[in-house]
């Protein structure tokens, strides 16, 4: 079950856009917000007076929704959960994500014909509800009590009453989507409450009251037979195609939607929006899929430039950036300035799932930003995604690390944790990265001969087990059709051997063999000493 959730500044999910005039007027002067009694006990708005003027907690800003709503005849609790929903509270300032949907702005996320027809009904210029905090809130409110009059809601009805108005405010068309955004956002942060907390004091505060709302609820456990990460919700999306030939997945993207989560994924699934992503990430911690993995999204429009990554992948070069890439976006926007823990934590173990299915190194070469890659006119996910402890997080929850979790041994020592792996080759061998599908950043081949010259695959074990090796190779027709693989423990005791054809299979993991191992440093050895007239492939390798 979801919690209520108080939101700290290095924690908090979207609010530093405010302006510093701004945000010092949200925070009040010494002696208003941020030095409250602290045994104070806020009322909220009764349910049966949504349009009173008292606001939800006792902040500055938690004033000015207050005002805004009483104006026009609104809940305050709802204006303010909508906001909290859309934002966080944050003035957003308007970037562009996802194609077709005119850029967000404001506390509210109003954009195009949303956000001029809120700003005329509110007698508010255009630029002053796009930025300024009174303006805005008087406009979202005012296309509040307009879209509720044209539903037969009245000023004194129920708060659950309004739940059709929300619906039809937050701009999404598709019926899965607002009952989504309804219930599990704006209602949410009703029931279990929300609140924000700056350096200086408190942004704002939802109290929490039951309220059902008068809504259709979302399908619970929709159907995931055909997702590839077993925790996701199946929502299709038309927009994709196959990937090239012989190309699978090597680069993950992340992004920020600019927008919801329940918007996201309905404006992603939408055959209009001629775009899509593979999963989107909701701030909560929901994970939905939209198009396969195996398939190539349309989440990226860039042709990819390996000077941007480090010089990772360089053949790459020129090709479509969605051709071998997984794109992961997550509701919130690139401004904000930080991420939910239950988003970060949820889009980790989608990436770690991610990671081993496809072979990929769990670095920042190979889970890269949007605007990263796109920099002429993207920037998300932002400067604030926290890249070193979703990487720490990845690994975790992958389990890697010496201590009876999975350990990655990487052909190129650079990717390799030399606490736990190391590879080490002879002369002989020769670095390549000239077939597709490599893990890591290349792979090392070297003639077939009787000769003891094998690549060497170290491993450290904090405590003597029973692990599972896997192989990892690309595959072609001049491959050893028994590439010998023979493991060793920590004293150099040979724990037993096996071959695979490494003809076919390229591309993915391949069980060699399962062996008892001591603690301390085990290897496992890519031999050379197998038939004639081949190369064999030393890629990387699999503990589990």
């Amino acid at each position: 079950m979801r919690q209520a959730r108080t939101i700290h500044r290095r924690d908090s999910r979207r609010f530093a856009l405010l302006s510093i005039a701004a945000m010092a007027a949200l925070a009040g002067s010494p002696g208003c917000a941020g030095e409250e009694d602290e045994g104070a006990d806020p009322q909220p708005p009764s349910p049966s007076s949504p349009s009173s003027p008292s606001s939800p907690g006792g902040s500055a800003l938690d004033a000015r929704f207050a005002a805004a709503a009483a104006e026009f005849g609104v809940p305050t609790v709802l204006l303010e959960a909508w906001a909290y929903a859309e934002t966080g509270w944050s003035m957003i300032p308007g970037a562009s994500e996802l194609e077709g949907l005119e850029p967000a702005w404001g506390m509210l996320a109003l954009r195009g014909a949303r956000l001029e027809r809120a700003a005329a009904l509110a007698g508010e210029p255009l630029d002053a509800v796009r930025r300024e905090v009174d303006a805005h809130l008087r406009a979202g409110a005012a296309l509040l009590a307009d879209l509720a009059a044209q539903q037969g809601i009245a000023a004194g009805d129920q708060l659950g009453a309004w739940a059709p108005a929300i619906a039809e405010a937050s701009g999404i068309a598709d019926p899965e989507a607002q009952a989504q955004f309804v219930h599990d956002q704006v209602y949410a942060a009703i029931n279990l409450g929300a609140a924000v907390d700056l350096e200086s004091g408190r942004l704002a505060s939802i109290e929490p009251q039951d309220v059902e709302a008068d809504f259709p609820a979302p399908r619970r456990g929709a159907d995931r037979a055909v997702v590839d990460y077993p925790p996701a919700i199946w929502h299709a999306s038309p927009n994709f195609n196959s990937r090239p030939s012989g190309t699978g997945a090597e680069l993950v993207v992340i992004h920020t939607c600019e927008g919801n989560y329940a918007g996201c994924w309905s404006w992603l699934a939408n055959s209009a929006s001629g775009v899509s992503a593979h999963y989107v990430v909701a701030e909560f911690g929901e994970v939905s899929q939209l198009v396969r993995e195996s398939n190539r999204a349309w989440h990226i429009a860039a042709s990819y430039d390996c000077s941007l990554n480090d010089n990772v992948n360089c053949g790459r070069n020129g090709q479509s950036s969605n051709n071998f890439t997984i794109g992961i976006e997550h509701g919130g926007f690139a401004s904000q300035s930080s991420f939910p823990g239950a988003q970060i934590d949820a889009s980790a173990a989608l990436a770690c799932d991610i990671s081993r299915d496809w072979g990929m190194p769990r670095d920042r070469n190979h889970f890269v930003g949007h605007g990263q890659l796109q920099p002429f006119n993207r920037t998300d996910p932002g400067p604030n995604w926290p890249w070193t402890t979703y990487v720490q997080k990845m690994n975790a929850a992958c389990g890697t690390g010496g201590g009876g979790g999975e350990i990655i041994v990487d052909s190129n020592n650079a990717n390799n944790d030399p606490a736990e792996a190391e590879v080490e080759v002879s002369a002989s061998w020769t670095s390549s990265a000239s077939t597709p599908g490599y893990y890591g950043s290349g792979y090392w081949f070297a003639e077939t001969a009787a000769v003891s010259d094998g690549a060497v695959f170290r491993f450290h074990l904090d405590e003597a087990g029973a692990r599972t090796i896997d192989a990892w190779w690309t595959s072609g027709a001049n491959r050893s059709p028994s590439a010998p693989f023979v493991a060793f423990d920590a004293s150099g005791n040979t724990l037993g051997s096996a071959t695979r054809d490494q003809r076919s299979g390229g591309s993915q993991w391949n069980t060699v063999g399962t062996w008892n191992f001591s603690a301390g440093w085990n290897s496992v050895v890519v031999s050379r000493w197998t038939g004639s007239g081949a190369v064999v492939i030393a890629d990387a390798i699999r503990v589990r």
